[in-house]
């Protein structure tokens, strides 16, 4: 009969603004909610056939679609760890049970552990670079861990190479046209002479200064060209201030001696002052792992006194976590006491084609569907990702003005299908009280 028609069409049709006013007064309540995504409810009519002089009154379903793609404004924060992303992508997040879920609610604070973990609970990922350049898997949401900005060690780095320039005397007499020839630097024995010497400040594998002695003594000088001996020793082995260092050997007199930690010869061209060939001297720290580098270029000899120009040695000692930074392409930096900056961590982005079609599951977070298509794990800036910005927040993407129209404009719709309900029902008992 069409009078049951009528009501059925009304009940799907307050059924329908139910879930509107639902889905309403949900974007309201997270209208200041970081990383909320709104939901907008959209209807489909249903059809039934009719024959010739009547009608079937059909129905009306409810659908509700999240605007994921659409971003929200960005907020600025004070705080490095507060994450946004400008363009598309998500961050990979797992709960606590280490299931991962995308999301763009960038709020992130360390917990007790220093594991950076969003509102919601859900906790940051990105790959360790303690081991080196990351492999990705492009399509699955593995091999990374969970961000830490706490449990970063002291960090030291052992000196490798260094450099000095400055000027050697010219009018010194050789080593070779002295009477007697005395010992050279190099032969670490008490005695020893030289022309020149300064020191720098060296760092072995564990961050120890260590001092090293570095002696200049004229070899040879001809018409054309002079050559210098280069030696170095570590200071804390010089007796008494020089030679000898700590014993290492002995001479065929028995007199103790030490070999030097590097030793060369430099080549100065006599008409210009200037060095020619070897430039450097290589030597071994006591405890270090790699050879240090030792660059001369600049150095002179000219009729001036001995000098030293901008000396420097890389290397430091151990050195706290100040403070931490992150880049635009998600690269998280930790900053040490003395300025220096050494990449922890690489936060990547994902994305999938449909972003619409991600099943929402609470707090903000994602997971992929048959409809969104397959995840695409990759960096911020590259293949389609948008870039990351830190101290910076996306809000909800609620329009207040917006929701409280379609606010209004459900609450008239419900009211008029139950106006048609009760006119239904009005025309029913109508029919019903023609047998009395």
């Amino acid at each position: 009969m069409s009078l049951y028609g009528v009501m059925r069409s009304s009940v799907s049709g307050m059924s329908a603004q139910s879930s509107k006013l639902g889905a309403v007064s949900d974007n309201i309540v997270n209208s200041a909610t970081v990383g909320y995504k709104r939901v907008e409810t959209e209807f489909r009519s249903i059809t039934m056939s009719s024959g010739e002089g009547s009608y079937n009154s059909g129905a009306i379903e409810a659908r509700t679609r999240y605007a994921i793609s659409t971003a929200g404004n960005l907020d600025f924060t004070t705080s490095v760890t507060d994450l946004a992303i400008e363009g598309n992508g998500f961050f990979i997040v797992t709960d606590s049970d280490g299931t991962p879920f995308l999301t763009r609610a960038g709020r992130f604070v360390p917990d007790e552990n220093g594991d950076l973990v969003n509102t919601a609970g859900f906790y940051l990922q990105g790959y360790d670079l303690e081991n080196g350049t990351p492999t990705v898997v492009a399509n699955q949401m593995t091999g990374m861990t969970t961000v830490n900005i706490t449990d970063m060690r002291l960090a030291t780095d052992p000196t490798t190479e260094g450099s000095m320039s400055g000027n050697l005397p010219a009018g010194v007499t050789a080593n070779a046209d002295k009477l007697p020839i005395p010992a050279l630097p190099s032969t670490g024995v008490a005695g020893a002479e030289f022309d020149a010497k300064t020191s720098l400040v060296t760092y072995d594998n564990l961050g120890n200064e260590v001092t090293v002695d570095i002696y200049f003594t004229k070899l040879t000088d001809s018409t054309g060209t002079s050559t210098w001996e280069v030696s170095v020793f570590n200071q804390a082995d010089a007796t008494n201030g020089g030679f000898p260092y700590a014993m290492a050997g002995t001479t065929s007199l028995g007199t103790a001696y030490t070999n030097p930690l590097g030793t060369t010869t430099l080549t100065f061209d006599n008409t210009t002052g200037e060095l020619t060939g070897t430039d450097s001297v290589s030597f071994n720290i006591p405890d270090g792992t790699a050879a240090v580098d030792l660059s001369f270029a600049g150095m002179t000899q000219l009729a001036s006194d001995f000098n030293t120009v901008d000396p420097k040695m890389n290397g430091n000692p151990p050195q706290q976590v100040e403070s931490i930074e992150i880049g635009n392409d998600g690269t998280l930096y930790a900053i040490y006491e003395n300025g220096n900056r050494e990449a922890r961590y690489k936060i990547p982005l994902a994305d999938v084609t449909s972003p619409d079609n991600l099943q929402p599951m609470g707090g903000e977070v994602y997971r992929t569907t048959s409809d969104s298509g397959d995840v695409m794990v990759g960096f911020a800036g590259e293949g389609g990702l948008g870039t990351m910005r830190s101290m910076a927040i996306e809000g909800s993407n609620v329009d207040l003005a917006t929701e409280l129209t379609n606010l209004v404009v459900a609450q008239r719709a419900f009211s008029a299908n139950s106006k048609v309900f009760q006119t239904g029902s009005d025309l029913l008992t109508e029919v019903v009280n023609l047998s009395r």
